[in-house]
């Protein structure tokens, strides 16, 4: 769909994420993502701009599942990695602009605890990690009104951007 937004991210970042994925099987990774918009997918409506800009993801920051009791199937960071996140973003001169996570042996789509416990803006990238090997990867941004997630695009860059 030529409205859907699109996050740009590095093919070395990508790794970064399967293999945090991979690592930490057969629990959850997180991590936050750090980076900017770059502007808006061209014919959006100037009224979801928000939702239809074009995202740079960066630099990563691999965080602790802080999640005790069920680490599989969930994960949990708290204030202070928020803050964390926030931090190191400011050091890159960039903004905490998503989340990233794996899905054990299962797909990589949001569930509806990731529903419940995201926030509207952000990106979430879902690595799905199967027995072990990282399989596919989907970003996803949940609506404004926090009825559902929409796609969001990934286009890996090969080469860092100028």
């Amino acid at each position: 769909m030529a409205d859907e937004p699109t996050i740009w991210i590095s093919g070395r970042l990508v790794e970064k994420i399967r293999a945090h994925g991979a690592e930490t099987y057969p629990h959850e990774c997180c991590g936050a993502l750090l980076g900017r918009d770059s502007g808006v997918v061209a014919g959006s409506d100037p009224n979801k701009d928000a939702l239809n800009a074009e995202r740079e993801i960066l630099e990563l920051l691999p965080l602790v599942n802080r999640r005790d009791d069920s680490p599989h199937n969930r994960f949990s960071v708290t204030a202070d990695d928020v803050r964390a996140a926030e931090k190191a973003a400011r050091e890159h001169g960039l903004d905490v602009v998503g989340w990233y996570h794996s899905h054990p042996d299962h797909p990589a789509r949001p569930s509806q605890y990731d529903r419940d416990h995201a926030w509207p803006w952000y990106s979430y990238i879902i690595v799905s990690v199967q027995k072990g090997a990282p399989q596919d990867m989907t970003s996803w941004r949940l609506t404004d009104n926090r009825e559902g997630f929409s796609p969001e695009g990934i286009e890996i860059r090969h080469r860092a951007a100028v």
